[in-house]
């Protein structure tokens, strides 16, 4: 929901930040570091109980994930390599934020309630590889009602009033579960409507195929040969 509706208007607010942070020496990939030791540390806080001192990281783990695009782009060092550094960056840092509130449910609630934020962190990265399986054969899975800025917001939310955590890790993970349907319902119609794949995406034909295809022919001379 965020990237179709504010991403453009965030990243054009964040253009002049990401130009200061040039100019200063900072490159996106030294921002993603820093964002994934945010993680780390909040990730521990709130495994430790600390959940609004979580929250302060939580919200500082964002800086750096809205900055290294904005990075990236003013010094003109936008890569494959870059993005895909940022994507799996991103899915490591969800996995310690999730993995610290199932520590801290497992440490202070009984019963099996730690697995709710299990849940939810199998549920994003389900909704994770459906964008990038999508986007590899040439559709598009973006949307939906919680994506990742949401998760971040919402699990906020649960961090400063830790009193109604548990409620609001029920709400996310039905939202997730929605935007992952949503998610598939686009791709399937997108397919379903023949799109063609592109070619580079294509699978290639196994040069064994090639090989007993001359074989076949050359069999096929002899016997012509022989006959006549």
């Amino acid at each position: 929901m965020f990237d179709g509706n504010w991403r453009t208007t965030v990243d054009k607010g964040l253009t002049p930040i990401g130009h200061s942070l040039r100019r200063a020496g900072i490159s996106a990939d030294v921002i993603t570091v820093i964002g994934i030791v945010m993680a780390g540390i909040a990730s521990y806080t709130i495994g430790a109980g600390y959940l609004r001192v979580g929250f302060l990281f939580l919200v500082l783990t964002g800086i750096p994930d809205a900055l290294d695009g904005a990075v990236a782009r003013a010094s003109g060092t936008g890569s494959t390599r870059g993005a895909f550094f940022d994507s799996v960056s991103d899915r490591f840092t969800d996995a310690l934020l999730f993995g610290g509130v199932a520590w801290y449910l497992a440490s202070n609630r009984p019963g099996r309630i730690s697995m709710l934020p299990v849940a939810i962190m199998a549920t994003a990265m389900f909704i994770s590889y459906q964008r990038a399986k999508a986007e590899s054969l040439g559709f598009d899975a973006k949307g939906g009602i919680m994506e990742r800025a949401e998760r971040f917001i919402v699990l906020a939310f649960g961090l400063l009033f830790n009193e109604i955590l548990i409620g609001v890790l029920w709400v996310m993970l039905a939202l997730t579960a929605i935007t992952a349907i949503q998610r598939f319902v686009k791709v399937w119609k997108q397919a379903s409507a023949g799109r063609p794949v592109p070619r580079s995406r294509q699978r290639r034909r196994p040069r064994r195929t090639t090989s007993e295809s001359l074989w076949r022919q050359r069999m096929r001379e002899r016997r012509a040969i022989r006959s006549s």
